[in-house]
């Protein structure tokens, strides 16, 4: 008997790393034990949404969309427990405080099993301190509370939750899709950026726990040194403007370039020389993971579940957050040495593939799964609907 799985998101715009994870979940799963659907809670006519919309085509996964108008639309309680009479959900899978606390409030009126996974709280701003504080009463009322970092995996148990209930689940990458199929020239030529110009990239959302300032500072360093290097940032976000002037006022117009969103990043990553992470705070980053598996020389800062994608000086190089002199130096020390760029990049393209592929993630919730339908469980009785037989 198939079970079905309802991975439940609330997202504004056009989303971000964890989406990469939902998205690309239901078809590892097909014609399995399991049907997974991806219900998203978001704004009523929200336009950046158009590019989750064409990711879920393109990747196969079934969209559920969710009118939802905020924290006082209650009517977004019902249009959930239709769903999930109508689809016989068996397990709600939450990744946010949102679909967490909603998870329990639809618990009594149609009987499922409760997974979340945690993806990070990121900056910590009051209004991020209100949904911790959220987090932290839902949390321990899941059944399963999944951990994409072991730093993570320490705040959560420390929240009362048993050893046994709260787990790793590692991100992973689908290393058939992000693979190399052009050398770096025609990649370069492709975007329009000079082919002997050393290409430093970053994917992210333009924000400021991203730390792209201090990427484009350190860029200025490196030309200033004699090196004959670039920058290419994919994104958008609130911190446009300000990086833009930026570039502006370091003179650095032609060779810092904002890319802007888009859905295939493959081509980008094909024009890199080295990727940088300079993030201030970070869950289990999905871009290494795919910066790795595209061969890449990177230099990624030593937060979170980071060094837990790249032993320092083998597969990559770790910094200090913030540290624009140690970010300056690795960057140098990989734009001066090919060889040493060739091995880290050769190096952490297997280490993706033994430890972090995508399959392997998904064999793993699967097992767990099939740990928490097999154990046995006091659901509530549906209040309105016919409970399951």
């Amino acid at each position: 008997m198939t079970s079905v799985v309802l991975d439940a998101r609330v997202v504004a715009g056009s989303g971000g790393g964890p989406d990469k994870t939902i998205l690309n979940s239901p078809r590892f799963l097909e014609g399995g034990r399991y049907r997974m659907l991806c219900a998203y809670l978001r704004p009523p006519g929200d336009v950046g949404f158009a590019r989750l919309r064409e990711r879920a085509l393109a990747w196969g996964a079934p969209l559920i969309e969710v009118d939802d108008r905020g924290a006082l639309d209650l009517g977004v309680i019902g249009r959930l427990i239709k769903i999930c009479s109508r689809e016989n959900v068996t397990i709600w899978h939450g990744h946010d405080y949102k679909t967490n606390l909603l998870g329990l409030i639809l618990r009594p009126f149609w009987p499922m099993r409760l997974v979340t996974t945690v993806h990070g709280w990121g900056h910590e701003t009051k209004k991020l301190l209100r949904y911790y504080a959220i987090d932290r009463l839902c949390l321990p009322r899941y059944e399963r509370v999944l951990c994409v970092s072991d730093d993570l995996l320490v705040r959560c148990r420390a929240l009362g939750i048993p050893e046994e209930r709260c787990l790793p689940l590692i991100n992973g990458v689908d290393t058939n899709q992000f693979r190399r199929s052009r050398d770096r020239a025609e990649a370069k030529g492709r975007l329009g950026l000079p082919e002997d110009r050393l290409l430093i990239g970053a994917v992210g959302r333009l924000s400021d726990e991203k730390g792209f300032d201090l990427l484009i500072r350190a860029l200025r360093r490196l030309v200033d040194a004699g090196l004959n290097a670039a920058v290419a940032i994919v994104g958008e976000g609130p911190e446009r403007r300000a990086l833009e002037a930026l570039i502006a006022e370091l003179g650095l117009t032609g060779r810092a370039h904002l890319l802007g969103y888009r859905d295939d990043v493959v081509p980008v990553y094909e024009a890199l020389d080295i990727y940088a992470l300079t993030s201030h705070r970070e869950g289990l980053p999905n871009v290494v993971l795919e910066a790795l598996s595209l061969d890449l020389a990177v230099v990624a800062t030593r937060v979170a579940g980071v060094p837990t994608l790249i032993e320092d000086g083998r597969s990559g190089l770790l910094i200090e957050p913030g540290s624009i002199d140690e970010l300056t130096r690795s960057l140098a020390e990989l734009a001066t040495d090919g060889d040493l760029r060739a091995r880290l990049g050769s190096a952490g393209r297997v280490h993706v593939e033994t430890k972090f592929s995508f399959a392997e993630r998904m064999r793993k919730l699967e097992s767990i799964y099939d740990a928490l339908l097999g154990s046995s469980a006091d659901l509530p009785r549906p209040v309105g609907v016919a409970a399951r037989s």
